[in-house]
């Protein structure tokens, strides 16, 4: 993209984008809620659907004008029930947290009870953290993971639900590096009666490709983001089986949201298409090999990872046990001067504040999207080490930079 448009009407914009699209071409993109989105899918969200006014679902629109938007939307439903394998699937919610919204106004009543993973363990604020709508609508008690193991403790999960007899149990997280069991956690909301929402938002690249074991079919309602590990048009999705799509439509719309932005619906058809291709099993393949070969190297360099590693596109480090006086912060604001970005986060058994704390998250995704292999991840390891045990040293930060310069040359993003 060329901004030649937006550089004639608003310079300081065009500034700005053309600064972003540098920024991304000349870092390491280690986010794990990040990744890079083909040019096709950032053309689709870019087009003139913006203009267009959707309110309603396909054939039962609101507004005349929508049947290209009918159209549009149709492929990214019919595109996302072959990826998933899902009966009835909602693509216009704005964000996974709004998906996860439309599941909550769907099966539960103001007050009714929430039972889902501490944020400081893994967790996401819309799983009922009392800063989000969650928290503040409906009762929310937390789960953890074993600090010994780092892993689920899905027997102290079956005891809190039994004792707390909540009304939806929710599965899915953000700094969770291993592979969940949905079927343990939907026996467990069986027993106690409970919904069982799967928030796949990380991984939901992953369960497409088959490379994660997969909530459809197994959770009452499964939700995710759409612009993560599956590459797609920015946005959220909500599956779910037949006996719930019309309390799910009704309370996405007109229950949370109003207008669907279709110009994102068209980015999600675009990317669902993309991923229908066999080399996006490739990717996700990749994704979690380069995953694990970042978290072996890190681990060689005596770097904690919680649980001890990863299954996942991601890696948790929790930098108390080798580096007991450098926060998160610290780490994640040098490597951000060195090139690579990623973020500070909370670790199991928390100390510190979650605006300042014990660990870094890192993931594979938009790396392995740039054409990173295993090898290339242990140098990237190599770097991050070399910053975490010297954030302060500007000579070595000096190093680094210039080779993440090399890495973004030789693995190039967008013209």
């Amino acid at each position: 993209m060329t901004y030649e448009n937006v550089r004639e009407a608003d310079p300081a914009v065009a500034d700005a984008l053309e600064g972003e699209r540098e920024r991304q071409n000349n870092t390491l993109a280690m986010i794990a809620s990040e990744n890079h989105v083909s040019e096709a899918v950032m053309e689709a969200q870019s087009s003139e659907l913006t203009n267009n006014y959707a309110e309603g679902y396909p054939g039962e629109r609101y507004y005349g004008g929508c049947e290209y938007a009918d159209e549009v939307e149709e492929l990214a439903i019919e595109r996302a029930k072959e990826l998933w394998g899902a009966d009835h699937v909602n693509v216009q919610p704005h964000s996974g947290s709004q998906a996860n919204m439309g599941v909550y106004l769907a099966a539960l009543e103001p007050g009714d009870k929430i039972l889902s993973l501490d944020l400081t363990h893994g967790g996401h604020l819309s799983h009922g953290h009392p800063v989000n709508f969650a928290g503040q609508v409906y009762e929310v008690e937390q789960y953890e993971v074993d600090e010994e193991t780092g892993y689920i403790d899905y027997e102290g999960l079956a005891d809190h639900a039994e004792e707390f007899e909540p009304d939806v149990i929710v599965s899915g997280y953000s700094a969770y590096p291993r592979e969940v069991d949905f079927e343990r956690i939907q026996e467990t909301a069986d027993a106690v009666d409970a919904y069982h929402l799967a928030d796949i938002a990380h991984i939901t690249g992953l369960v497409a490709a088959g490379v994660h074991e997969s909530p459809v079919g197994v959770a009452d309602f499964v939700t995710g983001s759409t612009h993560k590990t599956i590459r797609s048009g920015r946005g959220g999705i909500i599956m779910c089986d037949e006996e719930y799509a019309d309390d799910v439509d009704s309370a996405v719309f007109p229950g949370s949201q109003g207008g669907p932005l279709m110009h994102n619906v068209a980015g999600k058809a675009v990317g669902f298409g993309e991923a229908l291709d066999p080399e996006f099993e490739e990717y996700a393949e990749q994704t979690i090999a380069n995953a694990k070969a970042l978290g072996d190297r890190l681990q060689e360099h005596g770097l904690e990872l919680v649980s001890g590693g990863t299954d996942n596109h991601l890696v948790l480090i929790d930098l108390r046990p080798s580096h007991p006086d450098t926060t998160g912060k610290e780490v994640e604001e040098a490597l951000e001067t060195a090139g690579i970005v990623l973020n500070a986060n909370t670790v199991p058994g928390e100390t510190r504040s979650a605006f300042n704390p014990s660990g870094i998250r890192a993931g594979t995704p938009g790396l392995t999207t740039r054409g990173f292999d295993e090898d290339a991840c242990r140098e990237v390891a190599d770097l991050i080490y070399d910053v975490a045990d010297a954030p302060d040293d500007d000579d070595l930060i000096a190093e680094v930079s210039a080779r993440v310069d090399g890495l973004t040359d030789e693995y190039t993003l967008y013209d």
